[in-house]
């Protein structure tokens, strides 16, 4: 039973990782000596940020976890690296003693052996995340993302091994950092830092892919991974086996190959992510003609740039009014240019700095709450669309409509005023919501797919521009786009915030 306790579970799995990780450090060690370790170390750390903060943006339209993020580095630096290092060296060592033929079996080993260790185990918190994480692993840019810090921590760990032997040679020879480590660096940080992510986040497109199919669809949900995996595979083979083909087999493999392979995965990255910003402006409007959102907030969720200027208006109309400059009163819903505080009417000094600082930052962090909770409204819908989404669709929309109510004093004002400062409110349509979808208990009855019209004194169309008194009813909506719900009775408890810059909930349990 002590199992079903989650924070049991967490400490669990991170004590498992962190032995996993002391192990490997320790035979890592083994074989470069204390200093060798020491030099690894410091030059294989140097790509890592790099490479996380490039899977972090992609990963801006719904951020994953940090804790799932943490788990797959720490996945491919600790548990995937040890059984790699071991598989590997057992293998090669028994092929050695069978064939009597130390260099073949080396050169069988980095080509055929490794390939399908290292794939297998860095797959393997893909899996495990797809399995126990689907929540937060339902497409492309998700399976990309974990995929990238599976194998950057696997990575990582590997340079230390590397570049602690090079540094270990060039003791030998007495040349310093000046031959075989700084080689050694310049091949894997600086020309193919991207190569055990690459390999990888084809697994991970395979997972992605299967996440976003209908449930129906078994095979494609059971053979797009293994593909993916087999790729994988094969990829990092080619590479491992490019200095075979001769002096310029390595470059050849890299120029004509790993190249546009990277450019390729990279520009299906980038289409994912946007096809993301799309769905939010495809899945949405159905909440805004019924009055859950403003008309203009859809456009303004759906770019990423109206985004980041809706917590930048947050975050100065918060200061300012805490500071009592003349940016309006905190319940003020319209924003206008003419209205930025001038600094001869601001009385800083009335209250303290720190305080002013705190109220922007509140409300910043409000505004960025609310697109995320709204982003997975929108992917949501889409996987009800879709056929993908659990039973408990209903309960989750509403859970998520809850919170976009708790936070919307503070951010639709600002989503508004950014849609229009961006020019996303100068299409006048958008395309047509989807058809209800069968299944899902969408809808006061079987052949009403998004609820009644809308309320009384709603604009009938929500895109002839934006709605100037975005302040919100007493009460939500009386007729949401989701399943027979009482208002009166939430499907879980709100939790309690000290100083949040957004009204009490508007449900009562």
């Amino acid at each position: 039973m002590l199992w079903r306790s989650k924070p049991l579970r967490i400490v669990a799995v991170f004590t498992v990782l962190a032995l996993c990780g002391l192990v490997i450090l320790a035979l890592v060690r083994d074989q470069t000596g204390t200093q060798g370790f020491l030099v690894g170390l410091g030059l294989a750390v140097l790509p890592v940020p790099v490479l996380m903060t490039a899977f972090r943006w992609l990963d801006r339209v719904e951020p994953g976890p940090w804790r799932n993020m943490l788990f797959a580095f720490a996945w491919g630096a600790c548990a995937a690296a040890l059984v790699a290092i071991l598989a590997n060296s057992f293998a090669t060592q028994w092929i050695a003693t069978a064939t009597a033929d130390p260099g073949g079996a080396d050169t069988l080993g980095a080509t055929v052996i490794a390939p399908v260790v290292e794939e297998s185990a860095k797959a393997a918190a893909v899996l495990l995340l797809f399995l126990f994480r689907r929540r937060d692993f339902d497409g492309i840019v998700d399976g990309v993302v974990v995929a990238g810090f599976t194998a950057t921590g696997f990575a990582f760990t590997e340079n230390i091994l590397y570049l602690g032997n090079a540094f270990g040679e060039d003791q030998e020879m007495g040349s310093g950092f000046a031959s075989v480590t700084a080689a050694t660096f310049f091949v894997r940080a600086v020309m193919s830092p991207f190569a055990h992510p690459l390999f990888t986040v084809m697994t991970g497109i395979g997972f992605g892919i299967a996440a976003s199919s209908a449930r129906h669809q078994r095979f494609r949900r059971l053979a797009l991974p293994l593909a993916g995996l087999l790729l994988a595979m094969g990829m990092h083979a080619l590479w491992n086996g490019s200095s075979t083909f001769g002096p310029y087999g390595f470059y050849a493999v890299y120029g004509a190959f790993m190249v546009p392979a990277f450019g390729l995965v990279t520009w299906l990255a980038i289409w994912a992510r946007r096809r993301e910003l799309r769905t939010l402006g495809i899945e949405l409007p159905v909440y805004a003609a019924a009055g859950w959102l403003s008309p203009a907030e859809p456009f303004a969720l759906s770019s990423m740039r109206a985004r980041g200027m809706a917590r930048d208006l947050a975050r100065q109309r918060a200061a300012a009014a805490a500071a009592g400059a003349p940016y309006g009163s905190p319940q003020g819903h319209t924003y206008h240019p003419a209205h930025a505080p001038h600094p001869a009417h601001a009385r800083i000094a009335a209250t303290p700095l720190k305080a002013v600082r705190a109220e922007g930052r509140a409300a910043a962090r409000a505004v960025a709450e609310y697109e995320s909770f709204a982003t997975s409204l929108a992917f949501l819908r889409r996987q009800a669309r879709r056929g993908t989404a659990g039973p408990d669709f209903a309960e989750r929309e509403r859970e998520l409509l809850h919170h976009l109510w708790q936070r919307r004093e503070t951010a639709g004002p600002a989503l508004v005023h950014a849609a229009q400062a961006t020019g996303r409110l100068r299409l006048r349509f958008v395309p047509a919501a989807h058809r209800p979808y069968a299944g899902q208990g969408i809808g006061p009855g079987p052949a009403q797919g998004y609820g009644t019209p809308p309320p009384p004194g709603h604009h009938a169309s929500p895109y002839a521009g934006p709605r100037h008194d975005a302040r919100p009813s007493a009460n939500p909506p009386h007729n949401p786009p989701y399943a027979n719900h009482p208002h009166t009775s939430p499907p879980y408890t709100p939790p309690q915030r000290a100083n949040q810059p957004y009204p009490p909930p508007p449900y009562s349990p």
